[in-house]
């Protein structure tokens, strides 16, 4: 198999004359990206609502040592997108539609287009919520919001915009700063980890959270994206080991990042009624009044945030996947000009999320059901295949999955399918009773 050609910076640092430790640290920095992007975009707006509501409802207790034992569902998943994207120099949709056929190459895209337009609605709430605050009507608001979001591909080369997003990623650690303005007790902090308290209050809906707080862990999306990402910047076998530790990273910060989220929300337990059902603007105007008006501002720029790199990367997996799948030109190296198509799917899907949340009296709690349930339907054969072709050793060769990671992986795939079960079994219990 060719290998592709590798970037210019990339292959300037790669195969540079630096030895022993330095030329480790150097190649490191350069490789890290897709992985950390992957992982750090999980904790995307919706996401950290989600997390901020669990934290203001049910406190830490429970959901804190929770949120950081998801590291090794995570990153088992993003491994495999990971290996095999590079060993097949492949987006998983085209290897699934030479594997498995036309209709299992088709409905991961489609499923993923659909699902990747509901994402991006919920990052346009959580972006304009801190801009509406401010004043700005929502149109004006949405306006900005795309316009910066298109920006991005007008940057130069793969490079420059992977450093870009590694930046405004880096940026996530201002939950952190927040958390600890809210002055939370490292007692208490300690005492959930020893003694994973279950909450006694709210236990009626205590299972849905739970389901939730696992299923933000991981989103189809994600391997899109890291698969994609890791082909177009150009690794090889050869640095698939930096490559594994970029992810790692990546699985440890963005869990960190969301148990900050949750303590968080956590000063607001108690405090505020049907927490429950609060939007992005209601839960930064109940920081503001709890906890002041500097944290409930950082926490809004910190939504912003969240919302925009998810903006970027999930659109970047809807573009990798179906140009992938067409055999289109796919690359953040080009120009506009150059692939037409693949900026074209990038730019229109924002288009069509922010064209949405125009829509007067647009269910926003709905979509965000439908969004979760449309990922663990494509989340579960998705894995399956993956489990599948990493352990294909006629694809893999010396890279495919060995026996215990073969277990592990099938461990994982029994887990997300009870995940969908539970969810969907509460879904539609809580829609029975009310």
């Amino acid at each position: 198999m060719r290998l592709p050609t590798l970037p210019g910076k990339f292959r300037q640092i790669i195969e540079g004359h630096k030895t022993g430790w330095q030329r480790f640290i150097w190649v490191f920095w350069a490789l890290l990206g897709p992985g950390l992007l992957a992982t750090l975009a999980n904790n995307d707006a919706g996401g950290v609502i989600s997390y901020a509501v669990t934290g203001a409802q049910f406190g830490i207790g429970l959901f804190v040592p929770l949120v950081i034992c998801l590291v090794p569902l995570s990153f088992t998943i993003l491994e495999m997108g990971m290996r095999l994207g590079v060993v097949t120099q492949e987006g998983f949709s085209r290897v699934a539609l030479r594997h498995y056929g036309r209709f299992w190459g088709y409905y991961h895209i489609s499923t993923l287009a659909f699902e990747n337009l509901l994402t991006l609605i919920t990052e346009f709430i959580g972006m304009t919520a801190g801009l509406i605050l401010l004043g700005l009507p929502l149109w004006l608001s949405t306006a900005i919001c795309l316009i910066l979001i298109v920006t991005f591909v007008l940057l130069t080369g793969y490079w420059t915009k992977e450093r870009v997003a590694l930046f405004v990623g880096a940026l996530n650690v201002i939950f952190l700063v927040v958390a600890a303005m809210t002055h939370p007790s490292m007692a208490e902090i300690k005492n959930a980890f020893v003694a994973w308290n279950v909450p006694k209050a709210n236990q009626g809906i205590m299972t849905w959270y739970v389901i939730a707080t696992i299923g933000n862990a991981v989103a189809p999306w994600m391997i899109f994206f890291q698969g994609s990402g890791t082909i177009d910047k150009g690794v090889t076998s050869r640095e698939m080991r930096l490559s594994r530790i970029d992810t790692a990273i990546g699985c440890i910060m963005q869990v960190i990042i969301a148990a900050g989220i949750i303590i968080c929300g956590a000063a607001l337990l108690g405090q505020v009624q049907d927490i429950s059902n609060a939007g992005p603007a209601d839960f930064i105007y109940s920081l503001n009044l709890v906890v002041g008006r500097l944290p409930a501002i950082l926490f809004g720029i910190g939504l912003f945030n969240a919302g925009f790199l998810a903006s970027i990367t999930v659109s970047l997996s809807s573009s990798w996947s179906i140009a992938e799948l067409f055999g289109w030109s796919k690359s953040l190296n080009d120009k506009i000009s150059e692939a037409p198509r693949f900026y074209a799917i990038y730019i229109g899907s924002l288009v069509l999320a922010a064209l949405a949340i125009l829509i007067p009296h647009l269910p926003l709690n709905l979509i965000a059901v439908v969004a979760q349930v449309i990922g663990g339907i494509l989340m579960t054969p998705l894995l399956i295949f993956m489990v599948l072709l990493t352990s294909n050793k006629e694809l893999m060769g010396e890279h495919r999955t060995k026996l215990w990671g073969k277990i592990w992986g099938w461990a994982m795939v029994a887990l997300l399918i009870g995940l969908i079960i539970a969810t969907l079994w509460q879904t539609f219990t809580n829609l029975n009773l009310s």
